[in-house]
């Protein structure tokens, strides 16, 4: 979140009028409730459990970040980033390409 922050995401996918899913790490960044731009779960406590509804929300959610979760968690396995130097611009071009190859191949 204080990465998100100091980069100014949210005004960064307002203003290409983009949204973002995001894990229940991220409740709090933003708080627009009319326009939300980074859509996270619904959490439960002791004293509120969640409705139906908002588990199937849950769901819903988790389904659309998975591919992307399953990615970044190969991307750990290969150490693919620990040993990257190169300009960021061309590592954007090499992890999209990694990441479609990393997902063809979970999903054979």
């Amino acid at each position: 979140m204080t990465a998100a922050r100091h980069d100014h995401v949210l005004a960064h996918l307002r203003a290409a009028g983009l949204g973002a899913l995001a894990d229940l790490g991220f409740r709090g960044l933003d708080n627009d409730v009319r326009d939300p731009v980074i859509v996270t779960g619904f959490t439960a406590t002791c004293a509120h459990k969640l409705t139906p509804g908002q588990k199937d929300a849950n769901r819903v959610l988790a389904t659309g970040r998975a591919p992307a979760e399953h990615g970044f968690a190969h991307f750990k396995n290969w150490r693919t980033l620990t040993k990257l130097r190169t300009d960021p611009a061309r590592a954007t071009h090499l992890l999209r390409a990694l990441l479609v190859l990393t997902n063809l191949e979970v999903n054979r």
